[in-house]
């Protein structure tokens, strides 16, 4: 095993910043920035659980047969869950960056944003658990 006797950088020096896009540039500028956060979040265990619960939404939807109204909430519910998950994984990059020791206060910024995602993830199933069940006790479904 070699040692190396680099000094190690902790003063966390700023990387080199990009120029700042305008008009139309600016748009696809964002725009990859988007598929970025988004190919990021995919890599979440978490998310890619919330990505299954969806499928499984729509696919109680398609069984009880959900009107498009519901689709569309649903779908809505989904992209608010999945932009709370977003923030909830950019607070815990950023805490983990600035607080790499355990601190009470990075436990509470990690806690309030898991209860953020949690808050949107029973808004998910409980809307859809309403749906499926007023349509199966209504007896309004593909099933019946």
């Amino acid at each position: 095993m070699t040692i190396s006797h680099q000094p190690i950088n902790r003063t966390h020096q700023p990387e080199r910043v990009p120029p700042r896009a305008h008009g139309a540039a600016h748009v696809l500028a964002a725009a990859r920035y988007s598929g970025g956060g988004a190919k990021r979040l995919l890599g979440e265990t978490a998310f890619r659980h919330e990505l299954i619960l969806f499928v499984v939404i729509v696919l109680g939807f398609v069984l009880s047969g959900a009107a498009a109204a519901s689709y569309l909430i649903a779908g809505g519910l989904f992209l608010l869950l999945a932009a709370a998950e977003a923030l909830n994984t950019a607070i815990e990059i950023v805490v983990d960056r600035i607080s790499p020791q355990w601190s009470s206060s990075a436990r509470d910024a990690k806690d309030l944003g898991s209860f953020a995602v949690f808050c949107l993830l029973a808004t998910n199933v409980v809307y859809a658990l309403y749906v499926i069940i007023s349509l199966l006790l209504a007896g309004n479904t593909i099933l019946t």
